[in-house]
């Protein structure tokens, strides 16, 4: 477990402000596979929110010292029934191959055909941006102000 700097933990609460709880501990417990998806969650975002339902603080401030005990990460804050739980991404699970690509690749010497998800994200972009500048070329142009006003009728 880590310890942070009063600044580093100001800045992650500051960040951790806005996340929506990823992982909710309910009546059973911290169970294994609800330990499995705060491990998912750590290594694909680091900073996560804990959700706590039915437990007294104390309670509360057990499961969050078994959480990061469990998982070697770093308590950021307990507010409520909100657990801000921090654990620097390890490296071993980002450059590690799944057996399924590694046999695709051992077998079959071509490259995959298929776009990666961020050069599929980044192409949609592009596309969305095109097609968002195309929409604003077609838009009829705007007059002066109060062209489009009516009168009451009467005439003065």
């Amino acid at each position: 477990m880590t310890e942070l700097t009063p600044a580093q933990r100001r800045e992650m609460r500051a960040t951790a402000h806005h996340l929506q709880p990823v992982v909710t501990i309910a009546g059973n417990g911290l169970t294994p596979p609800v330990v499995e998806e705060i491990e998912r969650s750590l290594q694909a975002h680091e900073l996560i929110k804990i959700k706590v339902h039915g437990a007294e603080r104390d309670q509360r401030e057990e499961l969050m010292t078994e959480v990061c005990a469990a998982l070697g990460a770093t308590p950021v804050q307990h507010i409520g029934t909100i657990l801000v739980v921090w654990r620097k991404r390890r490296e071993e699970e980002q450059t590690r191959v799944p057996a399924q690509k590694a046999d695709r690749l051992v077998g079959d010497k071509r490259p995959s055909k298929t776009k990666s998800a961020r050069a599929f994200s980044a192409a949609a972009r592009r596309t969305a941006l095109v097609q968002a500048a195309a929409a604003k070329k077609r838009r009829p142009p705007r007059g002066p102000r109060g062209a489009g006003k009516k009168t009451s009728g009467r005439d003065d």
